[in-house]
């Protein structure tokens, strides 16, 4: 009996918290956004970016099919926990051919046939996994058998096309499969799909939130290795720290707690919906501004590092001036939509704030590159004071003059 209890898949309750073994499983994946990360700085261009951010897409789909499953069964209890190591196992082996995938180096396994045959290993087993957790239920079966034909099967055919070719077609062939992917999950509904545990939902995705912040602090570290210790040095360290901050205060204080609290309040097809839209869809620009922001981070301690190449007064340039702010802007769109789908209020700062951090590339390289770090985190940190005062102001109009402390 004890044999069986392991061998089988344990479900998920109401109250499901994260467990420690989901907290592993993200470990490998820490891994996986550095290699993103070294794939644009290796030959930063738009072109580079663009492909960063297709193979970023496609293991933020690995992620994410582990996250709707460990909403439903237990991860660290019967046959899961395996499934899970198996799959950090082939994701790092993903991970470790990521710098490779546009350009692929002598010798060894070709980088890209090994990236698309584990990424199709990982999509398989979540299908497998899925299926066997609830064998009566038809819906979800009926779901999954739409999954595979529109999510999987279609853009991994393209992905191993694409491996056949180099540069600009298999980026193209690689972007079609990605979206041809996402829009698969859109065309099979909600229906099957279930959000059983809303907190553990919503931490799953503040947990990855909180990786892809930690992985621009490793950018940091990574920009100045081997280079002496200098008091620029220090400065652009604590500006990159305040600007991590002021990114992690806005998901934590400011849009993270109402999408929760609605996710919460809905139930059935519309907390699905709910949870694909805002959770899958488009957390998705929340880790890809942080990914882009850490590039530009990380030029920037470098330059400042780097004394014998660079003078304080050098600024950024090109892609890497775009990707400093830009990557702001990508995450304060994100942070507006969610906010839109939210609450259904306009959220006017977060969508000028975005705006104006996709243009201002050229206004970096007018400036510094530690003066434009500290600009850009001042500008974040006031953003979030300023939206902490509207809510503020906003709570207190709500309360009315009978219910408000003043009275």
């Amino acid at each position: 009996m004890a044999g069986r209890e392991r061998s089988r898949m344990v479900a998920a309750e109401g109250d499901h918290k994260v467990t420690p073994a989901e907290l592993f499983f993200d470990l490998v994946f820490v891994y996986a956004i550095t290699q993103v990360t070294a794939l644009m700085a290796a030959a930063p261009s738009p072109g580079r970016v663009l492909a960063a951010m297709t193979v970023l897409a496609l293991l933020w789909w690995c992620w994410c099919c582990f996250a709707w499953l460990g909403n439903v069964v237990r991860a660290d209890a019967g046959a899961l926990f395996a499934v899970l190591v198996t799959v950090m196992t082939v994701v790092f082996v993903v991970s470790l051919v990521v710098p490779e995938v546009f350009a692929d180096a002598p010798g060894g396994l070709p980088a890209p046939l090994v990236f698309v045959l584990c990424y199709g290993a990982v999509r398989l087993l979540h299908l497998i996994s899925y299926w066997i957790s609830s064998p009566g239920d038809t819906a979800l079966h009926a779901t999954l058998r739409r999954t595979a034909l529109l999510s999987v099967g279609p853009p991994l055919a393209l992905l191993l096309v694409g491996c056949a070719y180099d540069g600009t077609p298999r980026l193209l062939m690689w972007l079609g499969a990605v979206a041809i992917d996402y829009g698969g999950i859109y065309l099979t509904g909600a229906s099957g799909w279930r959000v059983n545990s809303p907190g553990h939902f919503a931490e799953r995705h503040g947990l990855i939130v909180i990786i892809a912040l930690g992985e621009s602090i490793v950018a940091m570290g990574v920009g100045v290795a081997h280079f002496p210790l200098t008091g620029a040095v220090i400065g652009a360290c604590a500006a990159g720290i305040l600007l991590a901050a002021g990114l992690w205060a806005l998901y934590f204080r400011r849009f993270g707690e109402p999408a929760e609290h609605r996710l919460g309040a809905l139930d059935g097809d519309e907390r699905t919906r709910f949870a694909r839209d805002v959770y899958t869809f488009l957390h998705l620009p929340l880790v890809a501004g942080v990914v882009l922001c850490a590039l530009g981070m990380k030029k920037v301690l470098t330059q400042v590092a780097d004394t014998g190449h660079y003078d304080l007064a050098d600024s950024l340039h090109g892609t890497v001036a775009w990707a400093l702010t830009g990557g702001v802007g990508v995450f304060l769109l994100g942070a507006a939509a969610i906010t839109r789908r939210s609450t259904g209020r306009r959220p006017v700062a977060l969508l000028v704030g975005g705006v104006c951090g996709l243009a201002a590339g050229p206004l970096v390289e007018l400036v510094p590159a530690l003066a434009a770090l500290a600009l850009l985190a001042a500008a974040v940190l006031a953003l979030v004071v300023a939206l902490g005062r509207r809510t503020a102001s906003g709570a207190a109009g709500a309360a009315g003059p009978e219910e408000s402390p003043a009275a």
